[in-house]
């Protein structure tokens, strides 16, 4: 019997990604950000999480999507670190799915070479493909 994983899924330009549930320590809709200096173009700001300070990767910049379209607010998945809590911005929240260690598949060959690197691999779901994000990699490039 195949081990099952649970991974936190989200959007991003309408492709579903995920992340294993175990590193993820909330989701939330768009919050007030204070922005920074242009330090790195990845790392959107710091987020007042309930008094802890958290700073804010924008996943469209990682992996070397489209800008957010203006008026568009982003949500937030909250990520924990070896650095502390980072959240990343996302286009929308998805679900928590269960997927079989089975049914994971290498990356697409044809993921855009700036954050092809970023994906570990895919799952096949009955309606789409599931995108894994290697978090520890998509944080060492936004060099939080």
């Amino acid at each position: 019997m195949s081990e099952l994983r649970q991974l936190c899924t989200f959007l991003l330009e309408g492709m579903l990604y995920g992340i294993e549930v175990e590193r993820v320590q909330e989701v939330m809709s768009a919050h007030e950000i204070t922005r920074l200096p242009a330090r790195n173009a990845a790392v959107r700001g710091l987020l007042n999480l309930r008094g802890q300070i958290v700073p804010v990767v924008d996943l469209r910049h990682c992996l070397g999507l489209s800008a957010r379209p203006v008026g568009v607010a982003p949500a937030n998945v909250v990520v924990r670190s070896a650095e502390g809590a980072i959240s990343l911005w996302v286009d929308e929240i998805g679900d928590v799915v269960e997927v079989s260690q089975d049914a994971f598949e290498r990356p697409p060959a044809a993921l855009n070479a700036r954050g092809g690197e970023l994906i570990r691999g895919a799952y096949k779901l009955e309606d789409r493909l599931l995108l894994v994000l290697d978090i520890a990699r998509t944080l060492q490039s936004a060099t939080v």
